[in-house]
């Protein structure tokens, strides 16, 4: 069977060669537009790119602002901190994440609290969400939500819209709101992807996206924080060293963060940005291909969530036992086929071992099962 698989991933991408698991498409205007940036001399973080990309994001999502950074974690790290996330507050988010949203978290100084994720989504379970906080929380006298043992604040909630797939936001916000709790999204895997109509990263808050080299879109390292005409102003004041806009002098009127994305990558989202709906169209179609290939198998491919348009950015199959799994890693790497197992659980971590968590036997089961299959666009003749 795996071996059939080997075969089927060769016949869909026609090569003989590694197959890699997600590698960029660069065949648009990438190398117009960078060129066109050396030839402004405005390569750093001021430049024409950066605002058109930020206004292009912000009219594809549907956000009311977008403010470009240097990665996905940085954004994350902000938009957290536009929440009010401060020093020893606790953030609830999934231990079934990459390490950037508890990086992000720990950044401002809190600590992440983890709650188990649903089988179908494989993001943060609203229903072990509100039996969490049911058991072990409250509202205190101004509204907080805090821990009715030791009366920790819990700030904000970041669901994780794993492999691109948007996460059960209705009933997370209704379950959030009912708690005082600012919704924080890591939407950094699913641009592109919508629930319900609604693009992801713009029901909190905030939401942060990610421009990694590996994302359905790449700016080489880039990240965006999605938010609110109220909050933007200021997600742009903290990225750029809290400075206070003067025509020549150097004031800064807090402790700000150098994290604005430089010109050069901004010019390379655009020219990804204008192809990203043919890059959606390509990855939904690998993924009816997957589907139908794993179709009365003892597997399940990860199909996405009702009422939900996913971008499909890292297609993936749920194992029947760890052994399999493995099975399935060994040969398909042995016979250059890149495949890879989900993020090792948070939890586990020698940093977040010792951080307050829910039950999280959905995280672990699908952790011992989940394999990452290749996912990257098919390429086609490059535009000179």
């Amino acid at each position: 069977m795996t071996k059939q698989l080997v075969n089927h991933i060769r016949d869909y991408y026609q090569t003989t060669d590694l197959v890699p698991l997600h590698e960029p498409n660069l065949n648009g205007n990438e190398k117009l537009y960078v060129e066109d940036t050396i030839s402004s001399t405005f390569v750093s973080s001021v430049g024409a790119y950066v605002d058109k990309f930020e206004t292009a994001i912000t009219k594809y999502t549907g956000a009311e602002q977008s403010v470009a950074t240097v990665n996905g974690t940085a954004a994350l790290h902000v938009a957290l901190k536009l929440a009010g996330v401060e020093s020893g507050d606790l953030v609830i988010t999934q231990s079934l994440t990459f390490v950037a949203t508890c990086n992000a978290i720990s950044y401002c100084g809190a600590y992440p609290l983890f709650i188990d994720v649903d089988l179908t989504t494989l993001s943060l379970s609203a229903i072990a969400l509100q039996e969490w906080l049911g058991n072990n929380a409250t509202l205190n006298s101004l509204g907080v939500c805090v821990t009715k043992k030791e009366a920790r604040a819990i700030k904000a909630c970041v669901p994780m819209h794993t492999f691109g797939h948007p996460a059960d936001l209705d009933n997370l916000m209704r379950v959030a709101n009912k708690w005082n709790i600012a919704v924080v999204e890591d939407a950094a895997e699913s641009l592109g992807s919508k629930y319900k109509g609604k693009h992801t990263g713009t029901f909190g808050v905030s939401g942060a996206l990610s421009f990694n080299g590996n994302k359905i879109i790449t700016t080489g390292g880039g990240g965006m924080i999605l938010t609110n005409a109220l909050l933007g102003p200021r997600a742009k004041h903290l990225t750029t060293t809290a400075k206070i806009p003067h025509q020549f002098e150097y004031h800064h009127d807090e402790i700000g963060f150098n994290y604005r994305m430089p010109n050069l990558n901004a010019a390379m989202g655009c020219a990804q940005l204008e192809q990203l709906d043919k890059f959606l169209t390509s990855k939904r179609k690998l993924a009816k291909y997957y589907e139908n290939f794993f179709k009365n198998t003892s597997m399940k491919f990860v199909s996405e969530p009702q009422d939900c348009d996913s971008n499909y950015w890292l297609n993936a199959i749920i194992c029947e036992s760890k052994k399999q799994r493995d099975h399935i890693l060994e040969t398909t790497n042995k016979l250059g086929v890149m495949t890879r197992p989900i993020w090792s659980l948070m939890h586990t971590s020698k940093m977040y071992r010792n951080c307050l968590s829910g039950d999280l036997s959905n995280s672990d089961w699908l952790a011992h099962r989940i394999v990452n299959l290749p996912s990257s666009v098919i390429k086609e003749p490059r535009v000179e």
